[in-house]
């Protein structure tokens, strides 16, 4: 890691570390995106798989269902995981949050360079050995999950009621923050990136510290 700079490089330099990070699943660099439900992991992800050139992102709201939101381990790696350890494309099953069944095991997670796998509990203690790298979202439990009620409304009250709970007692038991191995901060002018509790990743260590404007609009 760099120490804080004047100007900040841009999240490319980010992108370009994870790129030099050794393989960890098979030929695939898995990174993880983890944190609160409402922290930004879903935008955050999108963007850096753009800056990475458009890579693969498996969203783990796709995995988990209303009754597994947090039992989907076993179901991820046998449809995700081995696949990919193989350099092969994933087939996996994607649930529908609305229909609250599961489709069939057809859509395709090819085994690239780099993957993104983002959802709460990405960064999970049966996961980390097959990740490259744990980025944490760093907002405070209450304050991402007031964003996540604003934005899904009225509509999903109860669901927030009952994930609020789930949330708390799976990082009670398997906390991802202590292991971060960089932690994602918004700010007004763009993302700070930071070391975090589990040190650098192994591999490069000249990671961004913060973007600027020009990058994130």
């Amino acid at each position: 890691m760099t120490g804080q700079h004047p100007h900040p490089p841009p999240l490319p330099r980010l992108a370009d570390a994870l790129r030099g990070l050794p393989p960890s699943c098979g030929p695939v660099r898995l990174i993880a995106v983890d944190g609160h439900a409402g922290s930004g992991k879903s935008t955050f992800a999108r963007r850096l798989a753009g800056v990475l050139g458009g890579v693969p992102v498996l969203r783990l709201d796709d995995i988990a269902s209303h009754t597994e939101l947090f039992a989907w381990t076993e179901r991820l790696r046998r449809q995700v995981v081995e696949p990919l350890s193989r350099g092969e494309t994933a087939l996996y099953a994607t649930y529908d949050w609305h229909e609250r069944r599961f489709g069939p095991a057809d859509t395709p997670l090819p085994a690239a360079p780099v993957v993104i796998v983002e959802g709460v509990g990405a960064g999970r203690r049966a996961l980390r050995p097959h990740l490259a790298a744990v980025l944490w979202m760093d907002v405070p439990q209450e304050e991402a999950w007031q964003r996540g009620r604003r934005r899904d409304g009225a509509a999903q009250r109860d669901f927030w009621d009952g994930w609020e709970p789930a949330e708390r007692r799976h990082f009670a038991e398997d906390p991802s923050r202590p292991f971060a191995h960089l932690l994602v901060r918004q700010r007004p002018e763009g993302y700070e990136v930071l070391t975090g509790p589990g040190g650098a990743p192994a591999g490069p260590q000249d990671v961004t510290q913060s973007e600027g404007p020009s990058a994130v609009r």
